[in-house]
């Protein structure tokens, strides 16, 4: 049992050796494999040669300017195509005999110079959003990371007169994707300053990231919520509570008075177009009526009148003789 003792105090020693030895070889992990390093080194120094060791040391303590290295996360591919050509590059060095540790150093500063050439990451714009275009690569650890900054925004407050507009912006300070963003908007009504998200509604009609409310009123007293979301992954949450006072303004409880008289007013009857009968002196009185059709008429009907009295002073006639 005493011979575990030494294993025991051994054993983190070596685990922090592998760490530490990993982390020292960073950028270099990442973008090449192990393969790839123990090939050029058996190049450089030979199958079982005891120099072997002292090249992968080398190897490592050439890169250790890039540990703690973040690049923009766009430019990754890049670099891992430099290190493919370096690898490419050592493996011609080492078959012409070169030194590794020379060669080491001139690759690890040439890849120095790449890195500074590439896009550079972008800063945080706080408070809030996921901004992906402020997404790096780290070298220590071969992970991506973006802001750690909150979904959730302030919230702002606006405070509007009853019966005046209120609009509300949803943008941010940080750049969006250009395709595929959409905005959802949401509402929490009674008066309450939340950010909660059990407390809002949908609000089914409102797209786009500017909303207006007019005429406001005092039920619309509460806190809107705007959800900017690219390919339905969220990236900001705005919040926006109005706060609605004073009495509507006299100009527009007019208008509003008048446009109540107008859908209460119900249309009469509609008017109906009756065709033209013009009278016997309408037809004198107007030359252009005496058409060839209404001449005819009146002819008759003067005849028919004339037979009409004649008929009428006979009868008359017959009716008194025939007393007498």
């Amino acid at each position: 049992m005493a011979s575990l003792a030494p294993w025991s105090a051994i054993l983190p020693c070596l685990v922090a050796l592998v760490v530490s030895g990993a982390s020292a070889w960073a950028c270099l992990l990442c973008f090449t494999s192990y393969e790839e390093r123990l090939q050029i080194c058996q190049i450089f120094a030979g199958l079982d040669s005891p120099d072997l060791g002292k090249c992968e040391e080398a190897f490592a303590d050439a890169f250790k300017g890039l540990l703690d290295t973040e690049i923009n996360y766009e430019e990754r591919g890049q670099l891992h195509d430099a290190f493919t050509q370096m690898t490419h590059s050592l493996q011609e060095m080492a078959a012409a005999q070169g030194s590794f540790r020379v060669a080491f150093l001139h690759a690890a500063e040439k890849m120095q110079k790449i890195i500074l050439q590439l896009k550079e990451v972008q800063a945080c714009i706080p408070p809030c959003g996921l901004q992906e275009v402020t997404r790096r690569f780290r070298c220590r650890g071969c992970y991506s990371k973006v802001c750690d900054l909150p979904l959730d925004c302030p919230v702002q407050d606006l405070t509007v007169t009853r019966g005046r507009q209120a609009m509300f912006s949803c943008t941010v300070n940080f750049q969006l994707p250009k395709e595929e963003i959409t905005y959802s908007w949401k509402f929490a009504g009674g008066g309450l300053r939340t950010q909660d998200p059990t407390y809002f509604r949908d609000i089914p009609r409102a797209q786009g990231y500017l909303a207006r409310i007019r005429p406001v009123q005092p039920t619309h007293r509460g806190t809107f919520s705007c959800v900017i979301t690219h390919d339905q992954r969220p990236l900001a949450r705005l919040y926006f509570f109005l706060n609605v006072t004073g009495p509507p303004p006299r100009a527009e409880t007019e208008l509003q008075v008048s446009f109540r008289e107008v859908l209460r007013w119900v249309p009469q009857e509609a008017e109906m177009v009756e065709p033209w009968r013009p009278s016997l002196g309408e037809l004198l009185a107007r030359p252009e009526a005496l058409t060839p059709g209404n001449q005819c008429l009146l002819v008759a009907l003067v005849a028919l009148a004339s037979a009409s009295v004649t008929v009428l002073v006979w009868m008359f006639f017959r009716w008194y003789c025939s007393g007498n």
